[in-house]
């Protein structure tokens, strides 16, 4: 296992014949984006749930629910874990095809990446709605009393 694990961190040097330099420095910029984006993701969520616990400490002054806000700020940290994985999942996969001289394009990852993107997208409208809604209702019924 420690061997196995050796062996990615320190590879051995490859041949620099075509484009085989280029297209593993590509790889490892892509490699790159995708934690990027992944840590982004975590940083929003972990910021989320510390939003939450401010409102807390001051009920009037950010109308957030509880629940909601700690999904969303699962949903968050754990499509940032994921897109790191996957991101880590993929760059060695293509380093292994593109040492055999062979190329997968990443339309599954691609794909998944958008839909999620759109529901955390969509979820998000939908607890701001709700939490407009709920302002409005706290308000009509403290001007009621």
């Amino acid at each position: 296992m420690l061997s196995r694990l050796l062996r990615y961190v320190h590879s051995k040097p490859l041949p620099n014949t075509g484009s085989l330099a280029r297209d593993l420095l590509a790889s490892e910029r892509t490699f790159l984006a995708w934690t990027r984006t992944g840590l982004g993701f975590i940083a929003l969520g972990v910021a989320l749930e510390k939003v939450e616990a401010f409102a807390a400490l001051s009920p009037t002054l950010l109308h957030l629910s509880d629940s909601r806000t700690k999904i969303a700020a699962a949903v968050l940290v754990g499509t940032g874990t994921l897109t790191v994985g996957h991101g880590t999942a993929r760059y060695f996969g293509a380093l292994r095809l593109l040492q055999e001289g062979k190329f997968r394009p990443n339309t599954g990852g691609i794909t998944l990446m958008a839909i999620t993107s759109i529901g955390i997208a969509l979820s998000g409208a939908v607890i701001v709605i709700q939490n407009e809604q709920d302002k409005q209702r706290d308000t009509v019924a403290a001007e009621k009393v």
